[in-house]
């Protein structure tokens, strides 16, 4: 077996809490007066507010949902987009002891059902009256369910969020610090219930000491610096997001919320002009292709410029990295090409971006060079919901672009003889809830088994090459991980996902779907209807992606070539049931659901 470990660099030593539990508090005592969070009120206008600020209603909230009967070890769903109150709820469930159970605010009334039952969940908190909904077409088969707290508006069986805070706002402050005081490490800090490619989700049970060593590893790794704006709309139902958001109140930093709408993420960067970004390959997908194909269509001194820029760029911080001065010639060169390009993609983030963050999927290598050669550094770390989010992480010191980096200090990683990731340290979750069997198969011998296959490099850097289960074995016996050849595929702007399939066949095919807004614009420009399913079914459109796809296979061996593609008529989506609330592709759901499209492609 390979092994690996990674020590990282220090940095400032947070609250020095011992759970998430006080972790608020301790940051309230410490930084006061300082910027804790950022939001867009309803005027329009970002508005900041003090770590004081926050430590007061969530005090405030705690000690209402204390005063609504709420015990130590209770369970305490959050159903909303990723906002202020998000956090409010959160820190205010965890300093009265409860543990908080995340649901995503995209989830169907059956999912929410399956969480809020499976978990034993004492009180939901919903965002407003759509979330209500889903809580109260189930709610006569949850029994457990006591109480269900709104956000924004009012609704039947429903208590305002604004009771809540009044009825803690006289309460008894000294209460309130014994029970987060009387918090453990041992304790139960959050269950978070994977997204599921395959079967229904498991609910992860992660303890305050598993969350606080992962803060304790990424203040060592410098991950986020006390001076930083954070921008954030990934979910806080997701593990990432939430270790940003407890890292930055441990720090002292400021976390910016996005204004829940995905048209004005990047809109948002531009005036928020954040430190840290981190998103999801999507969105540095939709911005590369963006900037490259409208340059790509004007063609002419234009499009040379771009790319010759884009190249100065790559040599100019290949040299810095390296430790060489760039010389005369170059620097001149790199300083017209910052003026005419560069700055004018860094500037789309902000123009302040220290770095970006790319997780929960694959990112094509080409993409991360592109951002760094104009100063955006994109970089990639590993983890899954069982390490309490991460395992290995990339540095602006330390990276290799192709890679997910090294091991966080005190987290270990080795690859098995048949090839899986195995992960061991402070940071491995205690099991799933109510499922000791699949607890049993996950870990053993305190080693997590993650169902990635990957490897690690001579200088312990990670690759992850694939998951076991979506490994497609061909009629003639030979191995192929579709992962690469999907992401590569996903290059072309008309095209939103592909999936590669392939097992027990003699070739490899593809299901591709349009980009819905790329599909417009093409659609717009040579004269077609614009409905997806009608431009779905056009040959000419076929012939564009399948041109496409015979420019990719020239970069893979002819076994792991695409031979057929049929382009859908929609796009995958949660909704259909064919996208995890990650966003992630359930294959087998895929497959199925398109059985007729890929036989065929088998049969012509």
């Amino acid at each position: 077996m390979e092994s690996a470990t990674a020590a990282q660099t220090a940095s400032g030593e947070g609250t020095g809490s011992s759970t998430v539990a006080d972790l608020l508090p301790m940051a309230v005592e410490q930084y006061g007066d300082r910027p804790a969070v950022m939001f867009k009120d309803d005027s329009g206008k970002w508005t900041e507010l003090s770590f004081a600020a926050v430590g007061d209603r969530v005090r405030a909230l705690s000690l209402g949902l204390m005063d609504l009967g709420v015990e130590k070890g209770d369970k305490v769903s959050i159903l909303a987009n990723t906002r202020l109150e998000w956090t409010l709820f959160d820190f205010a469930a965890l300093t009265a002891g409860a543990t908080v159970v995340p649901i995503y605010q995209t989830n169907s009334s059956d999912e929410c059902h399956y969480v809020l039952e499976n978990s034993d969940a004492k009180v939901v908190v919903v965002e407003d009256a759509e979330q209500l909904a889903k809580v109260q077409a189930v709610r006569d088969r949850l029994p457990v369910l006591e109480h269900v707290i709104m956000i924004d508006g009012e609704g039947d069986g429903a208590i305002p969020m604004s009771e809540i805070e009044s009825r803690g706002e006289g309460g008894d402050a000294a209460a309130w610090r014994e029970r987060y005081s009387s918090v453990t490490t041992d304790d139960t800090c959050t269950f978070i219930y994977t997204s599921g490619t395959t079967g229904p989700p498991k609910g992860c049970v992660i303890s305050h000491g598993n969350y606080r060593a992962m803060l304790d590893m990424t203040q060592e790794a410098s991950v986020v610096d006390p001076t930083d704006v954070t921008y954030l709309f990934l979910p806080l139902a997701h593990s990432f997001a939430l270790l940003i958001q407890f890292g930055s109140f441990d720090v002292g930093a400021t976390l910016c919320y996005w204004e829940r709408d995905p048209l004005k993420i990047v809109p948002n960067l531009t005036e928020v002009r954040p430190h840290y970004f981190p998103s999801v390959p999507r969105i540095f997908e939709k911005v590369y292709s963006t900037a490259t194909a409208s340059v790509d269509k004007e063609g002419g001194l234009k499009k040379r410029i771009f790319w010759w820029s884009i190249g100065v760029g790559s040599r100019y911080r290949q040299a810095l990295r390296a430790g060489r001065d760039p010389g005369w010639l170059l620097k001149r060169q790199f300083a017209f090409a910052d003026k005419q390009v560069l700055s004018k993609i860094r500037a789309l983030f902000g123009g302040r971006i220290r770095q970006c963050v790319s997780g929960a999927a694959p990112i094509n290598p080409e993409i991360l060079r592109f951002f760094e050669a104009a100063g955006v550094l994109v970089l990639e770390g590993y983890g899954m919901t069982e390490t309490s989010t991460a395992a290995t992480i990339s540095t602006p010191e330390a990276y290799k672009i192709g890679t997910v980096g090294r091991p966080f200090s005190g987290c270990d990683v080795k690859i098995a003889d048949d090839g899986e990731v195995l992960i061991k340290g402070p940071n491995i979750f205690k099991g799933y809830y109510k499922n000791d069997e699949a607890t049993r198969e996950t870990i053993v011998d305190d080693w997590l088994h993650t169902g990635d296959i990957g490897e690690i490099d001579s200088d312990g850097y990670l690759s992850i090459t694939g998951r076991k289960k979506d490994i497609i074995i061909t009629a003639g016996g030979k191995n192929i991980t579709p992962a690469n050849l999907e992401a590569e595929i996903k290059q072309l702007p008309l095209v939103s996902q592909c999936v590669v399939i392939g097992d027990r066949k003699p070739y490899l095919v593809a299901l591709v779907t349009l980009d819905p807004e790329e599909a417009v614009v093409y659609a717009k420009e040579h004269g077609l209807d614009p409905d997806l399913a009608a431009l779905a079914a056009d040959a000419d459109v076929k012939a564009v992606i399948m041109a496409h796809v015979d420019q990719v296979n020239e970069k893979f061996a002819r076994v792991e070539q695409v031979k057929k593609i049929s382009i859908l008529p929609a796009d995958l989506s949660q909704e259909a049931g064919e996208l995890t609330p990650t966003m992630k592709v359930k294959r087998n759901v895929v497959a199925e659901k398109h059985a007729q499209a890929v036989e065929d492609l088998y049969a012509k």
